[in-house]
């Protein structure tokens, strides 16, 4: 039996935080290290595979076929470290990796066989953590969630009209002197 916490338990607020949307914020980033217990306590040194390298693996397992910045647009990990796991996955046997015949820039990514034994064996892994994390939340509760998830992921991903991240730009540290933000 499962020890839970009321519905009508708040946690405790970060310290030095109070309850205010920073503290909402520590509890978010909170949870993301929580989900991420599983990974790496079943799946991580079993297989020797990275976070990234598992993301990628699962993305394109869902997908059949898809492309690295495809990769990163639907993960949110950047292109850098998505490009440093998609050479991992192909240097392990894992992971092919093709031009486009069609566009020369563009290279699909394709799982291996080996790459789709490691995709059958750690989705229904990824179901098991999604199913446990959502169990004390009615269908209607979940997709509220599910909802208020998507918009927050739209604010963050919100782009002016020359392209640049509002997320970013509005985020942007003030200089030592708080006189206003520090350019790059």
């Amino acid at each position: 039996m499962r020890a839970t916490a009321g519905a009508a338990d708040s946690p405790p607020p970060h310290p030095g935080l109070g309850g205010n949307k920073a503290a909402l914020l520590h509890r978010l980033l909170k949870l993301t290290n929580r989900l991420m217990a599983p990974f790496s306590t079943h799946l991580q040194h079993r297989y020797r595979i990275s976070l990234n390298e598992f993301r990628v693996l699962m993305t394109v397992g869902a997908l059949k076929r898809t492309a690295s910045h495809e990769v990163a647009e639907l993960t949110g990990v950047n292109v850098m470290s998505i490009s440093r796991a998609v050479a991992a996955l192909e240097k392990d046997g894992r992971l092919l990796v093709e031009p486009d015949d069609a566009n020369r820039r563009r290279k699909w990514l394709t799982l291996t066989d080996e790459g789709r034994r490691l995709y059958t064996i750690m989705r229904p892994q990824s179901e098991k953590v999604a199913e446990y994390m959502l169990s004390e939340l009615s269908d209607g509760e979940v997709a509220q969630l599910d909802r208020l998830v998507m918009q927050l992921v739209a604010t963050l991903e919100a782009r002016d009209d020359d392209g640049n991240s509002l997320f970013l730009e509005n985020t942007r540290p003030e200089d030592d002197t708080g006189q206003g933000a520090i350019s790059d």
